[in-house]
């Protein structure tokens, strides 16, 4: 299989357990190919748990679900070591985290301890427990899930946390005709039962490095940088987006180049991810929130202003 079909073959294996998300399945694999992580902010019942056990299955995948709750501890994600009497010494018990795909569920549920337990397997895909690093299996890919509405008993993810994730996203709801579809597809079993793996692990990392082969011209690496450093330069904002923000968008767009079939990178393709990269990365101004404006609105706005490279 080569390297272009491998992202394309994940997409259409999604896409017979998940009907109408076509345009959000093409970035997030393509997101798993660069290396980043995804945050949904999404109403219960969207897909979210079918999406991410569709597609660790679609790679063969090691897949872990955590459902995220106030009384969560860090050793309940990373492990414990449990001293074993029979060998008269403490043996580690792998936490959830240790898996290629981690579904976060309402992530914002859990006290910022335990948010925090997830910083170092995010950034550098390794965790450190009894002051042993432990490496986690390649690639390692989480997906967090945040509900819109209920916000009561939840705690916010800090600035830091919210710079892990490559892209936010939502699924949202789907059209009518491909909710009818819905129906006749869980008329006798649940799609998910017939899902078979598609390609390999190996497949997924070679699709990894050809997208590393991707060209980006030095005009677009340019423009990239200065559409993240611009977000640093608005009075509505009072934190701008960091250089991981640059990393991902440069990252993500290869990925997306490589899904496309395509050998280089465009302007139009930055500029379709730019929200998805650099929103949830800002932080705005009380006065600018008070007023209904959206880190949404600041980058829509710095898209129309920044010079695009011809």
């Amino acid at each position: 299989m080569t390297a272009p079909s491998i992202p394309q073959a994940i997409a259409a294996n999604l896409a017979t357990v998940l009907h109408g998300q076509d345009a959000n399945v093409r970035k997030i694999v393509s997101a798993w190919i660069a290396g980043l992580h995804v945050l949904l902010d999404d109403y219960p019942g969207t897909g979210k748990t079918t999406l991410a056990k569709a597609l660790a299955r679609s790679v063969e995948a090691r897949f872990s679900r955590v459902q995220f709750t106030p009384d969560l501890l860090p050793s309940d994600i990373v492990g414990v070591s449990i001293f074993d009497a029979q060998a008269h010494a403490f043996v580690f018990h792998e936490g959830p985290v240790f898996a290629n795909v981690l579904l976060a569920d309402e992530i914002n549920r859990a006290s910022p301890r335990t948010q925090s337990a997830l910083l170092e397997a995010m950034a550098e895909a390794q965790v450190t427990v009894d002051g042993q690093r432990r490496a986690l299996p390649e690639p390692y890919f989480v997906i967090a899930t945040q509900n819109p509405v209920e916000q009561a008993g939840t705690y916010p993810l800090p600035e830091a946390q919210m710079d892990r994730f490559g892209i936010r996203l939502s699924l949202g709801y789907v059209s009518h005709a491909e909710e009818v579809k819905l129906l006749d597809y869980r008329a006798t079993h649940h799609p998910l039962d017939e899902l078979a793996a598609c390609v390999s692990i190996a497949d997924l990392l070679a699709a990894r490095e050809a997208a590393a082969r991707i060209t980006v011209a030095p005009a677009l690496r340019e423009y990239i940088v200065t559409l993240v450093q611009s977000t640093r330069q608005q009075p509505d904002v009072h934190m701008g987006a960091s250089p991981r923000a640059s990393i991902a968008m440069f990252q993500l767009a290869r990925s997306l180049a490589l899904f496309d079939g395509e050998s280089f990178v465009t302007p139009d393709l930055i500029q379709s991810i730019a929200p998805d990269v650099l929103a949830h990365r800002l932080a705005l101004d009380p006065q600018a929130r008070y007023a209904g404006r959206t880190a949404q609105d600041v980058v829509r706005d710095i898209l129309q202003r920044v010079p695009v490279p011809v």
